[in-house]
C-alpha cells in the first residue's frame, strides 16, 4: 500500500465527507477491505487530491454525473453533503440537478431533487452543536 497516497485520500475523504465518508470506508472494510482502501487512495488520494479544481467544483461536476447516472442515490446523497461541507449552497445544488435535466432527462432530475431535498430536510431536523 502507498501510505502517502492512502493518507492524501483519509485527509481529502474528511474534509468532504467528515466522519460520515469513515463510517462508509468502516462498513466496507468488513466485506471488501480492499475495496474500501481503492476507493480512499484512487477518488479521494488521486483525483480529489490533484490542483486545477476547487473541492466545490469537483463536488458540482460529480453531482452532475450521479445525476445522469440516474442510478446511484446513496452515493448522490453522500456528495450532495459533502458539497454542502466544501461550501456548495442548497441553491447551487439544486441548479446543478436542473441543469442536468438538460441533459439526462427530468426524470433522473426529478429522483436526484428528490434525493436533495431528503439531504436538506435531515440537515434541518439535526440540531447544530
Amino acid at each position: 500500500m502507498d501510505s502517502t497516497r492512502y493518507q492524501r485520500g483519509q485527509e481529502a475523504l474528511a474534509r468532504i465527507h467528515g466522519h460520515i465518508g469513515e463510517g462508509v470506508m468502516t462498513a466496507l472494510g468488513d466485506i471488501a477491505p480492499d475495496f474500501a482502501r481503492l476507493i480512499i487512495e484512487f477518488p479521494y488520494g488521486d483525483i480529489y487530491s490533484r490542483q486545477g479544481l476547487s473541492p466545490k467544483e469537483r463536488q458540482i461536476a460529480t453531482i452532475a454525473s450521479l445525476v445522469t447516472l440516474g442510478n446511484a442515490p446513496t452515493e448522490l446523497k453522500a456528495h450532495i453533503q459533502g458539497s454542502l461541507n466544501v461550501g456548495c449552497t442548497r441553491e447551487e445544488i439544486v441548479e446543478v440537478i436542473m441543469q442536468m435535466a438538460v441533459y439526462a432527462g427530468f426524470p433522473a432530475a426529478v429522483n436526484a431533487l428528490m434525493v436533495a431535498k431528503d439531504v436538506f430536510e435531515e440537515l434541518d431536523k439535526t440540531p447544530e452543536t
